[in-house]
């Protein structure tokens, strides 16, 4: 269990942050750039919550809860040493939950014949908007990957999150009635 009894520790005043294991790392090293921007994605949720009046509550706030899994994973590399303890890691189960969500989202959804643009309601503009931001976080998440271990459950979640976060944006949009289709040239 987690317990911050202080917030201030005036230990980052240097630049660094200290991961769950391992030596303190610069604020700007790639595995602390993925981190923030999975947080951002969480925040973002946090804004869909806000505007979210139907079934899409339950998934959100669960989605939010595998985000603080997900940074737990990210925050403990793996290193092939004894941690003495189980690091906290995302596991193939939240993947295959988050693609039953998309499956069960996209079966009521017409299919596409054209991009959309990100708005219509607000619930979908949010939606977008996080999607946006997840896509940020995942290209942070390859690029650390280049460099050091990513799991692949996590890079598998983090893909799947962008791709609910888009069809829960049409499922917003009146299963897609109210979607906003792109119109190549049209202002030529």
């Amino acid at each position: 269990m987690v317990k911050l009894n202080k917030i201030y520790t005036r230990t980052g005043d240097d630049g660094t942050t200290g991961l769950a294991a391992g030596p303190r790392r610069k604020k700007s090293d790639l595995r602390l750039a993925a981190i923030g921007d999975v947080d951002e994605t969480n925040a973002a949720l946090g804004l869909v919550r806000l505007a979210t009046t139907d079934g899409l509550a339950g998934a959100i706030e669960r989605i939010q809860n595998d985000l603080f899994d997900l940074g737990a994973d990210l925050a403990t590399p793996e290193t092939g040493e004894n941690l003495g303890y189980q690091p906290l890691r995302i596991v193939s189960a939240q993947v295959t939950w988050i693609e039953g969500e998309i499956d069960r989202l996209n079966g009521k959804l017409a299919p596409l014949n054209s991009f959309i643009l990100p708005g219509g309601s607000p619930l979908a503009t949010h939606l977008h908007m996080a999607r946006t931001i997840c896509r940020r976080a995942e290209r942070a998440m390859v690029a650390l990957g280049e460099r050091e271990a990513v799991s692949t459950p996590a890079l598998s979640y983090i893909n799947r999150l962008s791709d609910f976060l888009f069809v829960a944006a049409r499922h917003a949009n009146d299963n897609g009635a109210a979607d906003i289709l792109w119109v190549p040239g049209k202002n030529r």
